[in-house]
């Protein structure tokens, strides 16, 4: 049986002018991803697209062979915002991934299949057998868990059978919060934050005293300082469970990313010299039970 995980690209975490993300997802639709995740996760006031232009999206993606999710927001603070979660539930088409609990909710009440986020608190197999019984069929998993605690819940002989993604490339998305940071950077309200955040294609970077890359200011939400990479653990990742390898959209170097990885997974040891050209600026430590800011090599746990 071939136990080659499957590529996704997740939802983009940043606001990027509607130009952008236009030709982004066009140049998606040639590339070599099994899985696309659409739609705004991180903050409501960013209308660049409205939730019928990521339902069109989708279809388009679709057409082209691949497999289109739509992607709730993570942190829901107002009735308007349920209305855009209720659209992407009642979309009659595409398979939803739930961010929130309440779009969980939601899809249990209409008897529709979902995908949960990292967001999603899920820390043990007895949790992921609550979720099934839900409608849970794929998860992904929280992004500070690691190899051993993937290993400790896929045993869990009771577990049905669930499709497992892990978030193997990208920013890691820490935290959300009522508050909006980027707003707060430039004094503004909240309110009337300007939409600030579409001047940072990556978020904003916060560095220590010692002028580390610490966490990454994304509006609402706290990213990691520093890009995780488990892309070149790819068979570590996937002994362990793990069925799809998500990667998340960057302004730079996504495409071809998602390009040499495929070439990777077919067998060319070569192409993960792409994957891997920026190490010394990357992380993997939650993967390994350390502190997730950490860059470990695999050797040191075989």
């Amino acid at each position: 049986m071939d136990t080659t995980p499957k590529l996704s690209l997740g939802p983009c975490q940043y606001f990027w002018p509607r130009t952008v993300v236009e030709a982004f997802y066009a140049r998606v639709a040639d590339s070599p991803v099994d899985i696309v995740y659409l739609g705004e996760t991180v903050c409501a006031k960013r209308r660049e697209l409205r939730p019928e232009d990521w339902i069109g999206l989708a279809g388009e993606l679709a057409g082209t062979g691949k497999q289109a999710v739509l992607s709730t927001l993570t942190l829901i603070e107002a009735r308007s915002e349920m209305g855009v979660v209720r659209r992407f539930c009642d979309n009659g088409e595409f398979l939803v991934e739930a961010n929130d609990i309440a779009a969980v909710q939601l899809l249990h009440s209409r008897g529709l299949p979902f995908v949960t986020g990292p967001s999603v608190n899920i820390y043990n197999a007895a949790t992921l057998r609550h979720y099934h019984r839900l409608g849970l069929q794929r998860w992904v998993m929280p992004v500070e868990l690691g190899r051993d605690a993937l290993q400790a819940i896929l045993g869990d002989a009771a577990l049905p059978q669930l499709q497992t993604e892990v978030f193997a490339h990208g920013r890691l998305p820490l935290a959300w919060s009522a508050r909006c940071y980027t707003a707060r950077y430039h004094d503004l309200p909240k309110d009337q934050c300007g939409l600030r955040c579409i001047e940072n294609p990556e978020g904003m970077p916060v560095h220590t005293r010692e002028g580390e890359h610490f966490l990454t200011i994304n509006g609402i939400q706290t990213q990691s300082g520093r890009v995780t990479n488990l892309l070149p653990e790819w068979r570590d990742l996937s002994a362990a469970g793990a069925d799809i390898l998500r990667l998340s959209p960057l302004p730079e170097g996504t495409i071809q990313r998602l390009h040499a990885m495929r070439q990777a997974l077919d067998g060319d040891p070569a192409a993960l010299a792409t994957v891997n050209a920026d190490r010394a600026q990357t992380c993997n430590g939650y993967w390994y039970g350390q502190a997730g800011m950490t860059l470990t090599a695999q050797a040191e746990h075989p």
